[in-house]
Parts: structure tokens; C-alpha cells; sequence
């Protein structure tokens, strides 16, 4: 029983556009995030300036 040389492994080469729509989506996440704190702590500080005065 003889056995077969192993053929050579093609590896895809890495897509750098996949990667940057990745950091594209995580920015935009970081974005919306950061604008929806904003807006409850806005909210929170008008909501309580209205409920003093």
C-alpha cells in the first residue's frame, strides 16, 4: 500500500475589504451608541431641570 504525496494547500488570500466594511460596521455601532447615551443623558438633564423649575 503506497501512499499519495499531499497535493499543495491553495490558501485564500486575505480579503482586506471584508475588514474594513467589519471596522465600518463597528464604528457606525460606536456611533449610535454614543449619540443614544447622549440623547437619555440630555433627556435626563431636561426632564429634571423641568421637574426643579
Amino acid at each position: 500500500m503506497t501512499r499519495k504525496a499531499a497535493t499543495e494547500v491553495i490558501v485564500p488570500t486575505q480579503r482586506h475589504h471584508a475588514d474594513l466594511l467589519g471596522i465600518a460596521y463597528l464604528g457606525t455601532i460606536g456611533v449610535v451608541m454614543v449619540a443614544w447615551i447622549a440623547g437619555l443623558v440630555w433627556a435626563s438633564i431636561a426632564f429634571f431641570n423641568w421637574l426643579v423649575s
